[in-house]
């Protein structure tokens, strides 16, 4: 930016920082520029015109040094249970290596001689790709669960084999996936400073596990699975918002309310139940209590995983979650296996073999489904998705065992199947406006003879 002097024929010079505006003033006539000092922003074709900021770096610019933003965060809570000062040193060169990144893209896009235009257009349509292919995740991850209840149960009835016995064979052949972080070279039990985390996080998964399968010997299979998820999705609402402070939206919370209201119909008792001995009985009614307190328990310590597992997203693999999982799994599983007085039998049949196969199978499914959905989702939305589990259980056990089910028990299943289908339209259905409306803002500033 130039401008001269009347006075002593000198010409200003301005160069702009993202912080500061200083003035220079060259003394001598006429004006010769120095190296290194910018007098204006670089257009196409000028040499440095590829080290000028692209629109994403600006917008990220924009972001972190937005009043709204300083003062958003100066109301935040200071102190979390996952918030350290190298999350936030984390999060800043995370920030730096994506704008490096974009920047790096931007580069090649003009290189191969595309527009602003079409580089934003393939940005929202991968963006759309991504979202399309973690819900995709999820429903399978819930399809695998609701295989995993049907199994639990026909290895139980049929072949004598007990939950937990049933949760220390699985843990022990998913701990073939201690090749995954070996073969990326990564630290078995997670990076420094961040190992006592991920440690928390896989015996919380593993406590919630040998909660739900021990409850299995005092309840029915499917009120422990359905409380189960229940208590998980409600609770990692509450402990996402108090330890990350991840709030839900509008929409989402009556989404997730709906589905928590069709489990509840699904746990309401039958008449047969309700006349049964049990309510006179004082040790079957202990058992039963016993039987649903440790579910609810087993949904309190996934929803600490589940949140556990979202504040280590961007520095723990899938895979070394896995196996954090599945060693944690064998040494609590035995423990819980010896305080209940389970009985011991290994499969003597292989079709026996292949159900525990098929279990362990599904289960890898379904963990690698849920894990990689937290890197982009919400605790809640990730269970409240898996609540699919209950319904494809009911269809799956009334192919096996053709058993009408309550006039209850089929309108929460149809409740929990709308507000998952209503939760994944809302979620992929606007990306596409979105995307849209963003490039039609794009175009206008570059429309604009302000430049």
């Amino acid at each position: 930016m130039e401008s001269t002097h009347l006075l002593n024929t000198s010409k200003k010079r301005v160069k702009i920082h993202p912080h500061t505006v200083t003035a220079k003033y060259a003394t001598q006539a006429p004006y010769s520029p120095q190296p290194g000092v910018h007098t204006h922003f670089p257009q196409p074709g000028d040499e440095g015109y590829d080290d000028a900021p692209s629109f994403e770096d600006f917008g990220s610019f924009l972001e972190e040094t937005s009043d709204k933003k300083q003062l958003t965060e100066s109301r935040k809570w200071r102190l979390t249970l996952f918030g350290s000062k190298e999350k936030d040193t984390a999060n800043k060169l995370q920030t730096l290596g994506g704008a490096e990144g974009s920047e790096g893209g931007a580069r090649a896009a003009k290189a191969s001689g595309k527009g602003v235009g079409e580089q934003l257009a393939s940005f929202g349509e991968a963006s759309v790709s991504a979202s399309r292919l973690t819900w995709v995740g999820l429903l399978g991850a819930a399809l695998a669960h609701g295989c995993l209840i049907v199994l639990t149960r026909l290895a139980s009835e049929r072949f004598s084999l007990g939950p937990l016995f049933l949760l220390l064979v699985r843990s022990i052949m998913q701990l073939v996936s201690v090749a995954v972080p070996l073969h990326r070279g990564e630290n078995l039990f997670g990076p420094q400073g961040y190992r006592l985390r991920l440690l928390c996080y896989g015996v919380a998964y593993s406590l919630s596990l040998c909660c739900a399968y021990a409850s299995l010997t005092f309840v029915s299979p499917g009120d422990g699975t359905t409380t189960w998820r229940l208590a998980t999705t409600a609770l990692s609402a509450i402990l996402a918002f108090l330890l990350l402070e991840e709030r839900l939206g509008l929409a989402d919370g009556i989404t997730i309310a709906a589905g928590l209201c069709g489990l509840g119909l699904v746990l309401l008792p039958t008449a047969d139940e309700s006349n049964s001995d049990s309510q006179t009985d004082p040790v079957k009614f202990w058992r039963c209590a016993f039987g649903w307190s440790l579910s609810a328990l087993a949904g309190l310590w996934m929803a600490l995983a589940l949140v556990g597992y979202r504040s280590l997203k961007e520095r723990v693999g899938v895979g070394t979650a896995l196996f954090t999982v599945s060693w944690t799994g064998c040494l609590l599983a035995p423990a819980s296996l010896f305080l209940l007085q389970e009985g011991w039998s290994w499969p003597m049949s292989a079709e026996a073999w292949g159900l525990v196969l098929g279990l362990a199978a599904c289960s890898v499914a379904a963990f690698l489904g849920m894990t990689h959905a937290l890197t982009r989702l919400h605790p809640s939305l990730v269970s409240a998705s898996q609540s699919l589990e209950v319904p494809v259980a009911m269809l799956l056990h009334l192919a096996v065992l053709p058993l009408a089910p309550t006039a209850p028990e089929v309108i929460g299943n149809v409740m929990v199947i709308l507000s998952v289908g209503w939760l994944v339209a809302i979620k992929l259905l606007p990306a596409r406006g979105g995307g849209r409306r963003q490039r039609e803002e794009y175009e206008e500033i570059l429309d604009s003879p302000i430049k």
